[in-house]
């Protein structure tokens, strides 16, 4: 069914005054160039844009893409010009020192500003010559729905775990503000489409308010080198799952090359929406996890990001922060001081840090009078009832602290709820003692970093304070579990916000604490810090972003899918869709075919509850092997029971049941039965371990076969249920050690067979017997859809190979679905197989015979 959420969104975001935007003015210097691979390679015509957009020459470009450019915009009183100036606190400036110095940095984002419409391309062009930054300027509505409606208002809280369960708790899901969010990543995916040359540019994207964007630079540019970084967290899959348009994101966000998250946490999360709603699995590579998607494999990296030492470092060192600083020791000298700097939302707990200040002084009557919490209160990012709410229920508390614990010279708390400059907060973080970060979720929060800069202090800072350079330097810092920082920070007291008491606890061991325990915290601590600032963050995300594209130009590409469902199948150069009329012609003119089909997923669809054959397959099925040139193999795992049943009225049909342990060459003829493992003592082994896990797994089964169990899983839940196939893989592997049975693992299943049994086996028996007989292949057609099929692609290969055939038999080996395999074809679907088995049939001369001359009895052979 088509998505509500538009099925072709350059339907929407083409229409309509949404998108009447000016053009970036000046394109960036570019020169034409056409790898020659890209033609060779997408000589079908696959959408893709890589072959007609310019490269930028030698130097290495990357293009930062945000919600927000990192600029600062005011008018000029005197002649009412806008003035730009860069943003020496924003992330996105910072990372630049990650990069080479040769690199070419281009920002694309929006200005913090609105600029009128008859001055948008002087200020674009301003911006691009001056600054190398591309705005995209979104109309007043469009940027109210898209920031403050959608991301505000539905994604933050909900990627902070909070639910519109009722009115008053968040606004419900409005499909007018996914529309606006929609048509803002397309505006900016545009202005990147504007300066991009794809062969050569890295692009990274950044936060929640980018999610689809990939999804129309990837629609655009198959190949594209795009990473994405998420700053906020990512909610477990119980909350994400309650998004209506929860599978547009995730595929929004795959169609990104490498995806960043702060913590294993959020990282996990993710991959854990991928299992459950889109059926992804993952595996780590060499210490890298990957997702495989559609033959992509889609990199996720965990890096917390650092902070600017430099800039921090500069700041201490104005003489306007050692002049604050000395004021400050002033206000509290012989007090004990604890600062929090947090934004004004119902995330960062404000007001359960002031509860546990509140119980600290009611528990301690000797704190009275001597600890002071300094709480600066950054200006609130999005409006709402419900910062007004936390923004008031913050100021009774302080009062209520103030008035009952407070005096005319004592205040426990002083809030300042104003601009704080950034040398006013340095030098509150280089005064006190304690640091407390209390958000019950954050992303990452970078306060405890600065706060711990702040305690190093600098040499310049110790002159003017008349300090010696190598005197000990302490602090102490209490986190909250919530947030990305914490598991950076070993050190610190890690606390869950929600218990008041242990908050409190938390706070008086910070201040109790011995010097010698501080300053060994510190030092571990800061050495952290340090090492891994902002512009290594950078460096680390640009290199793995590198390693995650270095195999763009090897693989074929193919664009596939509507709108936000779009995603890009990448394969070998040499996979292609198998041809009905290039397999019917090459039929017509052999004499000596041999035609191998999987069952399940092949002729009959996975997802098909009725397993029987239809009329269709049994009709095509009896044309092919009526044929006196034929031989036809259907060679499945099911039982031979089950196949001898279905394929009754196929009386020339060949059949392979459990894999090729069972073996008949028509219906005729007895069921034989190989010898290389006539040991199955195992089973009485294997069992009762499967037994167990089923007994564990609820939605799990055992599949008792005559020579195979499997052991199923597709009914449990997707973590649970891969965590345990796993647990029984090991667990099997080593009880049947010294046993002759092999145990694998397939798609939602555990299965134990005898050693040496395969398809392939099959595969490679029935050309063998042909050969012997004096009748060679000179067709070979096998079709499959899962990973035993892939032993008879190997096989058909490898047999026909033989240098003593008089010639090479033509081959097709065709897997179904396009995806990674040792095929060199691809079928779309059952649908397809049939087809394509129809149009052998109509070729074919079917006359009775019999397969005498190739019984040769399977016991022997093997």
């Amino acid at each position: 069914m088509a998505s509500r959420s538009y099925a072709n969104l350059f339907d929407l975001a083409s229409g309509g005054d949404l998108l009447d935007i000016p053009r970036t003015p000046r394109a960036l210097p570019r020169i034409m160039t056409v790898p020659g691979i890209i033609s060779d390679l997408d000589s079908c015509g696959a959408n893709d844009g890589d072959s007609d957009v310019s490269s930028s020459g030698c130097r290495e470009r990357k293009i930062i893409v945000a919600n927000m450019l990192p600029l600062h915009a005011k008018r000029d009183a005197e002649n009412s010009k806008w003035c730009f100036s860069w943003d020496e606190d924003s992330i996105l400036l910072q990372l630049k020192d990650g990069f080479s110095s040769d690199t070419e940095v281009i920002y694309v984002g929006s200005l913090k500003v609105d600029i009128d419409a008859s001055e948008q391309e002087e200020v674009a062009q301003r911006l691009l010559d001056d600054f190398n930054c591309v705005p995209t300027f979104l109309s007043h509505d469009l940027q109210k729905k898209f920031y403050l409606g959608f991301c505000k208002q539905q994604l933050w809280p909900l990627f902070h775990y909070m639910l519109p369960v009722c009115p008053d708790h968040g606004d419900r899901f409005d499909r007018i503000l996914w529309q606006a969010y929609v048509c803002a990543n397309k505006i900016f995916a545009d202005k990147v489409m504007e300066i991009i040359n794809p062969d050569d540019d890295f692009v990274w994207v950044h936060d929640y308010h980018l999610m689809v964007l990939p999804t129309f630079l990837r629609k655009r540019y198959n190949r594209v080198k795009l990473g994405f970084f998420l700053h906020s967290p990512f909610p477990s899959s119980e909350i994400y799952r309650t998004l209506p348009v929860r599978d547009e994101i995730l595929r929004g966000l795959l169609n990104a090359d490498l995806i960043g998250f702060h913590t294993f946490d959020y990282a996990r999360h993710f991959l854990s929406c991928c299992s459950r709603m889109l059926g992804l699995d993952y595996e780590s590579k060499r210490g890298h996890i990957g997702l495989d998607y559609f033959g992509r494999t889609i990199f996720i990296k965990i890096l917390p990001v650092g902070i600017h030492m430099g800039r921090l470092e500069s700041v201490l060192n104005l003489p306007s922060t050692s002049a604050k600083l000395k004021e400050i020791q002033e206000e509290f000298e012989g007090k004990k001081v604890i600062v929090g700097v947090d934004d004004m939302d119902i995330f960062k707990g404000i007001s359960l840090k002031l509860l546990a200040v509140e119980h600290l002084l009611q528990e301690n009557p000797d704190m009275q009078g001597k600890v002071v919490l300094v709480q600066i209160v950054n200006p609130a990012r999005g409006l709402g009832k419900d910062v007004q709410e936390a923004k008031k229920e913050t100021y009774l508390i302080a009062q209520r602290i103030n008035d009952t614990y407070g005096s005319e010279e004592y205040q426990p708390v002083k809030l300042i709820d104003r601009h704080v400059p950034r040398f006013e907060k340095s030098a509150y973080y280089a005064v006190a003692e304690c640091c407390i970060v209390n958000a019950v979720r954050d992303g990452m929060n970078l306060v405890p970093y600065k706060y711990l800069v702040c305690r190093q202090q600098t040499a310049k800072l110790d002159e003017a304070l008349g300090r010696k350079v190598d005197s000990p330097r302490t602090s102490m810092l209490v986190v909250s579990e919530f947030i990305g920082c914490s598991p950076s920070l070993s050190g610190a007291i890690r606390v869950n916000p929600w218990d008041i008491d242990a908050v409190a606890d938390a706070l008086s061991l910070a201040l109790t604490m011995n010097d010698s325990e501080k300053q060994l915290r510190h030092e571990k601590h800061y050495r952290y810090v340090s090492s891994h600032d902002v512009a290594y963050w950078a460096r680390s995300f640009m290199q793995d972003l590198e390693r995650a594209c270095k195999d763009h130009y090897t693989k074929r590409c193919w664009g596939i899918g509507l709108g936000l469902g779009f995603r890009v199948v990448s394969l070998s150069p040499g996979f292609r869709k198998l041809s009905i009329d290039h397999v019917v012609s090459a039929y017509k003119r052999t004499n000596r075919r041999a035609i191998f089909l999987d069952y399940d997923g092949t002729v009959v669809p996975h997802s098909s509850i009725n397993k029987v054959p239809s009329p269709e397959v049994i009709s095509v099925l009896n044309a092919l092997s009526s044929d006196p040139k034929n031989i036809v193999f259907i060679v499945s795992g099911r039982g031979r029971d089950s196949l001898s049943d279905w394929f009754s009225s196929c009386q020339l049909l060949g059949l392979a049941a459990e894999h090729g342990y069972f073996l008949r060459w028509n219906r005729d003829s007895e069921w034989e039965c190989s010898h290389l493992s006539a040991d199955l003592d195992w089973k009485n082994i294997a069992e009762p371990v499967m037994q167990l896990y089923t007994e564990a797994t609820d939605g799990s089964s055992i599949e008792i076969k005559e020579s195979a169990l499997v052991w199923h899983h597709q009914d449990a839940d997707p973590d649970f249920g891969s965590c345990q196939a796993k647990e029984l893989l090991d667990h099997l592997e080593s009880v049947l050690a010294n046993e002759p049975a092999v145990v694998t693992r397939g798609q939602h299943i555990v299965e134990v067979k005898p050693q040496g049994i395969s398809k392939g086996l099959v595969a490679e028996k029935v050309i063998s017997t042909m050969f012997n007989g004096g009748n060679p292949p000179d067709f070979v057609m096998c079709i499959g859809d899962d990973r035993s099929d892939e032993d008879m692609f190997e096989s058909i290969l490898r047999s026909v190979s033989c240098p003593s055939l008089p010639a090479a038999p033509e081959i097709f080996a065709c897997t179904v679905g396009r995806k990674p395999s040792k095929a060199k074809y691809f079928l779309d679907d059952t649908l397809d197989v049939v087809k394509l088995l129809q149009g052998l049939a109509s070729s074919s001369n079917p006359k009775p015979r019999h397969l005498a001359q190739f019984q040769v009895s399977f016991e022997s052979t093997i």
